[in-house]
């Protein structure tokens, strides 16, 4: 058996009869800088260097003794990093545009995934936007979004503003219809506003409109290069002050491909590796609880292209920028 749907722009279970993976014996060198609410690490080119070379499997127990290895059978040149990104497209082109279907058979799952955002979500506008936001134009992009479901049950509720893109278009049809039918019922004050059928690796936002960047179950598509150029790019789309989330399925050392639909999933210093190399800066994290066992785990990283000042603000003043809850 392989891995369940490992979508990057979904959710990625793992079968019980997948084969455990090694431990990793791996650990990061750090530089430790002290922040009034807590460490940030700035990651040496020694630990970046290390992590990268991480062994890890494919979604059938074949192994690879470093990501470079991997990469390069599978999209070492032009028409096999097209051929990838086309594959993992087409995976989803077949999968019914509902919440059932974008989490891979896992919907029961929405309401605890939304509430482990939501809580983290929390913190981080209590912590770095003065006063929880409540007195600026609160803009987000919600990357890989899918039918709308975390924009319409989370994002659109805290934010003034919210982009949507995703490179499935059936999927960025039925999340239009269902938030724009929200738009029309919900205050102007709180709408989705742009929907972008274009996929991660190709996409550049408009300079300085978003105050959050949301990257969930989506990032395992793109190969490293592509990562860490979309992270570059995406920077000049966050204003002053804002911040990326990134919310992803968690290998327990390395990684794991999966074949069937052409994404990755990377373990914790795989990505901490990664950050380094984008020049990002670990603000917080956040493991989900709530999901069945049986699934990866999963952690929530919240980014900084600087290492931000604790601003000091109250919970109250965080929840009253939010309209109500829209089922």
């Amino acid at each position: 058996m392989h891995l369940v749907n490992s979508h990057p722009y979904r959710f990625r279970p793992l079968c019980h009869t997948q084969k455990p993976y090694k431990k990793s014996h791996l650990s990061l060198q750090t530089t430790i800088y002290f922040h009034p609410t807590r460490f940030h690490r700035h990651y040496t080119a020694a630990a970046i260097q290390s992590t990268m070379e991480a062994a890890g499997t494919d979604s059938d127990g074949r192994e690879f003794k470093s990501p470079d290895e991997m990469w390069l059978e599978h999209t070492g040149d032009n028409n096999k990093k097209t051929q990838w990104y086309r594959d993992g497209v087409a995976y989803w082109e077949g999968v019914e545009a509902s919440v059932n279907g974008v989490l891979g058979g896992y919907g029961h799952v929405n309401d605890a995934d939304v509430k482990g955002s939501e809580g983290f979500l929390q913190t981080l506008l209590a912590e770095l936007f003065v006063d929880g936001g409540i007195d600026r134009h609160l803009v987000a992009l919600d990357c890989g979004s899918g039918i709308g479901r975390i924009t319409k049950n989370l994002l659109i509720r805290y934010f003034n503003e919210v982009d949507l893109l995703e490179p499935v278009s059936h999927f960025l049809d039925a999340a239009r219809e269902s938030l724009l039918q929200e738009n029309h019922m919900a205050s102007d004050k709180h709408k989705a506003t742009n929907f972008y059928c274009v996929p991660l690796q190709e996409f550049t936002p408009d300079v300085g409109r978003y105050d959050v960047i949301w990257v969930q179950w989506c990032i395992g598509h793109l190969t490293d290069d592509d990562f860490v150029s979309f992270f570059n790019r995406a920077k000049i789309g966050l204003k002053p002050g804002g911040f990326f989330v990134l919310k992803e399925n968690l290998a327990r050392s390395g990684f794991v491909l999966d074949k069937e639909d052409r994404s990755i999933t990377r373990s914790d210093s795989y990505f901490k590796g990664l950050f380094g190399r984008c020049g990002l800066h670990l603000y917080n994290s956040r493991e989900q609880k709530g999901l069945p066992k049986e699934l990866f785990a999963v952690k929530m990283y919240a980014l900084t292209t600087d290492i931000p000042k604790k601003v000091t603000k109250t919970r109250s003043k965080v929840k009253a920028n939010r309209p109500g809850i829209i089922k």
